[in-house]
């Protein structure tokens, strides 16, 4: 492990979160953000919002895109921090917005997604325990779904150890046969996260800065082990109902 990412764990216990709320969600066919769409009568980033906070996160940052205003004003005086993404590139450089919001932080930071409303703050809380325990630049929480169509994969060595993870549009036929999938939830060092992210290229099928790449970049950097977590049978790692 290298050292400078050793010293912030010892220097920073605890974690911040940002929350990837910037899309249009245009399979949902409607002129409504994604995220502002109603789920057992609030909007859908409650939840993750909700997850984030139970689980201890220290600050919450939200990046957001589209419908940014309203998105604003719906969720004004709850103490959290909005980035916009002018220009929806891509998850990696989404988080690339927060960095001035993270410019004097140094420590873990957990990414979920503004979309996903049913992650639990005991799997978030597992994640970040598994994360410190593996010493780990950057963990990714993963799962093997019946049918993994449409996700993208994670590709292993021999040893288990997490290499890449690939989208299915740049996935070789190989490739697509794996089952096991990147759910789009990290736990990531912050200084390794930013240098990380303002390095991606998007030379890739959808021509997007993938926040996938990172684990690439930590495997090649040499910046640390990445260990990934796979929930079993879409149950949190701890046994949350």
């Amino acid at each position: 492990m290298n050292d400078k990412y050793d010293t912030q764990r010892r220097e920073a216990e605890g974690f911040s979160t940002i929350i990837l709320a910037a899309g249009k969600g245009t399979r949902m066919k409607s002129d409504l953000a994604k995220v502002l769409h109603p789920l057992c009568g609030a909007p859908m980033l409650t939840y993750p919002v909700a997850a984030a906070r139970a689980a201890g996160s220290e600050t919450i940052v939200v990046v957001i895109g589209h419908q940014a205003n309203q998105i604003r004003e719906k969720f004004r005086d709850q103490g959290l921090i909005f980035v916009e993404q002018r220009e929806l590139l891509g998850t990696g450089h989404a988080v690339l917005q927060a960095a001035e919001a993270f410019r004097d932080h140094d420590g873990v930071i957990i990414i979920l997604c503004g979309d996903v409303p049913l992650i639990l703050p005991g799997t978030v809380k597992t994640l970040y325990e598994r994360h410190r325990s593996a010493r780990a630049a950057v963990t990714v929480l993963t799962t093997i779904p019946e049918e993994p169509a449409g996700y993208g994969r994670v590709v292993k060595a021999a040893d288990g150890h997490v290499l890449k993870i690939v989208e299915e549009r740049d996935a070789t036929m190989d490739e697509k046969k794996i089952r096991e999938i990147n759910t789009g939830i990290y736990c990531v060092e912050s200084g390794f996260l930013f240098t990380a992210v303002a390095a991606l290229g998007n030379r890739n099928a959808q021509r997007e800065y993938y926040l996938t790449d990172i684990i690439e970049i930590a495997c090649d950097g040499g910046d640390g082990d990445q260990h990934a977590r796979r929930a079993g049978e879409g149950r949190p790692p701890n046994g949350d109902p």
